[in-house]
């Protein structure tokens, strides 16, 4: 996990150790579509869970009476909070056009509620080239060490198009796959997945939302 800088890893480190994943996102994406099929934009939803949820509020002073909900000038210091990824962090958002992988900006308008004692933040990314859907694009949300699970677990939705749709493809989880989930479970936090001969796990566990569009 590459997304946030040197203070927060240090929260990190003061959690429980545990089995991989650590953190665990519920996701959403909507796939904004011009009239024609082409993918311009991705909004991504992520849900997080209670326990990081917490550490977060409680590292910033916030919701002290944990009562589960914050006032707008606690909110705005929340905000972003997940948005600051270091150079080359790809957002644990991988969009495929074919073979080729699809350039993405940074986080755009981003928003962030607190509910329930969960943290949900919303973001958008704009899409370099806007790709047809039509050949078959793929968004697919994951962190290569698997240290975040990504499950794709709210609303997918298409924006723009009405003749457009996406659906979730999840894990062909063969013998060996579930013999991998067994081996990582017995890594403690400061274990990397690639040090055990496990590169880019995330990748064969993830979720794929696949886009396509009806023939004219």
């Amino acid at each position: 996990m590459k997304r946030f800088a040197a203070p927060l890893l240090c929260l990190l480190v003061a959690a429980p150790l545990g089995a991989h994943p650590h953190i665990f996102v519920e996701t959403g994406i909507d796939a904004i579509v011009d009239d024609i099929g082409h993918l311009t934009h991705v909004r991504v939803t992520w849900v997080y869970d209670e326990f990081y949820s917490l550490l977060i509020t409680e590292d910033r002073a916030l919701d002290p009476d944990y009562d589960g909900v914050l006032t707008p000038e606690e909110l705005a210091q929340l905000n972003g909070f997940d948005m600051q990824w270091v150079d080359g962090f790809n957002g644990d958002l991988v969009v495929t056009d074919g073979a080729r992988d699809v350039p993405l900006s940074g986080p755009q308008d981003i928003i962030t509620r607190f509910s329930e004692g969960r943290i949900t933040t919303v973001h958008t990314r704009a899409v370099t080239g806007s790709p047809q859907l039509a050949d078959g694009v793929v968004i697919k949300p994951y962190d290569p060490t698997y240290y975040t699970a990504y499950e794709v677990n709210r609303p997918v939705k298409i924006t723009g198009n009405d003749g457009c749709r996406g659906r979730v493809k999840m894990p062909d989880m063969t013998a060996g796959l579930k013999a991998v989930q067994e081996q990582l479970s017995t890594l403690d936090m400061e274990s990397d997945p690639e040090d055990v001969g496990l590169p880019d796990i995330g990748a064969a566990l993830a979720n794929e939302v696949i886009l396509s569009c009806a023939v004219p």
